[in-house]
């Protein structure tokens, strides 16, 4: 099923100061039209600068994610675009008066309550969703940081965090369905050990930072001059820790709130890859830097997908549509001359088929045999055959009938064929066929690169007792 996009039906304010500059700030979600994404707009400053939430615009991602466009900043806007994605929003423009997005609670829940608030109308184009075909693992040796995704019809995520913490553990959280975002990762707050607050006040982060606003985790003793200066630092006479080492600032509203929290920021993060993403994700000790360096994955993935958007991909796991004793029982090809080895997938008007290249292939023997490259003739006839599998699908009867060249058009070699590639064909009618007559277009790929392409037409025409000849190990098709 198509899902459309969706914007939200009024504008709706959220007032706050940044966590790290302290400083108040206004931020309005305003509706946006069709294919418009997300988008920041720093009202404060002249001419109104636009800044794209996009993985390319990233400049830093000291303690949050940090964004940088057209000479202005907006910094710390995981929660802001998490809240987003959570709804399954797809385009607002979010003006704000600040250089910081406010901090609020910790969580996303406050944005979620307004934009609920708000509400949301469907649009007039599909959402722009980007379907993952192959698993991409990703490792940071010096965080030990692992984010493993494979693909999916739907977006999952699982979360471990481990920070060698006595009081915090080993924690997971896991979200199967974004609908359930609002109420079970949303409210999830933000965390700090307390050995780390010092640290960001002496390199003049959080001035907006409160006890309420994040979990603070205690894992190392404090003497009593450093708990007079935090009391006093943050007006908070009556603290003290807990028995489980949490600051009696809040209460935690899930047992695993601090992994939860962190699955929210990868969601936040990964919203500027700039469209949703099917795909089922597991991350190991995930942060701002290593979820930042993940999505440039995704995003270059993305972006190789928009040069060839139709490269077809080969998963072994999947049966293939014909297997070579199938294919052997259709065209009349034998060894050294068949060239097909599977036939992945077929429709109507087109046809995908298989080759794998290897080393005691006859042709090498005599074809640059110290570097051996598949000849291009040879894949044009690995193509034609590919086609051949289409044309005589159309007919009840395909053993009795041979295929033969009328024409062949605009071929084009871009890359070499060598040992060990594995080709696809993928070929499309460029029109109906006719009276046995077919024209095709189609590419040669090994793995996401165009190897060949070209057009061209053939016939398919039926001879008698050809399902003799097929048995005929001396028989030469032509084609």
């Amino acid at each position: 099923m198509i899902k459309m996009q969706r914007t939200i039906k009024v504008p709706v304010t959220i007032s706050g100061v940044g966590l790290h500059t302290g400083a108040k700030v206004n931020l309005t979600y305003k509706p946006a039209p069709e294919n418009h994404g997300y988008k920041f707009q720093r009202i404060d400053i002249d001419n109104k600068p636009i800044i794209k939430a996009d993985i390319d615009n990233v400049t830093d991602t000291v303690r949050g994610t940090n964004l940088l466009q057209n000479g202005a900043c907006v910094n710390t806007v995981e929660h802001v675009l998490a809240a987003l994605v959570g709804l399954e929003i797809d385009n607002v423009l979010i003006e704000i008066d600040g250089p910081e997005t406010p901090i609020m609670d910790g969580s996303a829940k406050a944005f979620v309550v307004a934009l609920s608030k708000a509400g949301t109308k469907e649009q007039n184009e599909p959402r722009q969703v980007f379907e993952l075909k192959k698993p991409i693992y990703y490792k940071n040796e010096e965080t030990k940081t692992e984010i493993f995704a494979f693909p999916s019809d739907n977006f999952g995520l699982k979360v471990m965090v481990d920070y060698d913490s006595n009081v915090l553990g080993c924690q997971h959280a896991s979200l199967d369905d974004i609908r359930d975002f609002k109420d079970k990762i949303a409210p999830s707050r933000t965390f700090v050990f307390l050995h780390e607050l010092e640290e960001l006040l002496q390199g003049d982060l959080i001035k907006g930072g409160d006890l309420d606003n994040a979990i603070v985790v205690v894992d190392k003793e404090w003497d009593d001059a450093k708990w007079k200066r935090l009391k006093k630092l943050f007006n908070k006479p009556d603290v003290e820790i807990l028995k489980e080492g949490i600051l009696n600032n809040v209460k935690l509203l899930f047992q695993n709130e601090p992994a939860r929290h962190k699955l929210l920021d990868i969601i936040g993060d990964l919203a500027l890859t700039g469209k949703f993403i099917n795909a089922q994700i597991i991350a190991s000790r995930p942060g701002h830097t290593t979820n930042i360096e993940f999505a440039r994955k995704i995003k270059a993935i993305m972006k190789e997908g928009e040069k060839n958007p139709n490269t077809p991909i080969y998963d072994p796991t999947i049966p293939p549509l014909y297997n070579i004793n199938q294919i052997q029982e259709i065209l009349p090809h034998r060894s050294p001359f068949l060239f097909i080895d599977k036939i992945l997938n077929m429709g109507d008007d087109f046809v995908i088929g298989m080759k794998n290249v290897t080393m005691d292939e006859p042709f090498f023997q005599g074809h640059f045999p110290e570097d051996p490259i598949m000849p291009g003739v040879l894949l044009v006839e690995a193509m034609a055959q590919t086609g051949g599998i289409l044309v005589l699908s159309t007919v009840p009867d395909p053993e009795n009938y041979l295929t033969y060249f009328l024409k062949i058009d605009k071929v084009k070699f871009k890359n070499k064929v060598i040992p060990g590639d594995t080709v696809i064909f993928k070929l499309n009618l460029l029109s109906p066929i006719r009276r046995g007559i077919c024209y095709m277009g189609g590419y040669a790929y090994v793995g996401n690169k165009i190897v060949m392409e070209g057009e061209m037409m053939a016939q398919i025409v039926k001879v008698k007792n050809v399902g003799k000849k097929k048995k005929d190990p001396d028989f030469v098709d032509q084609m």
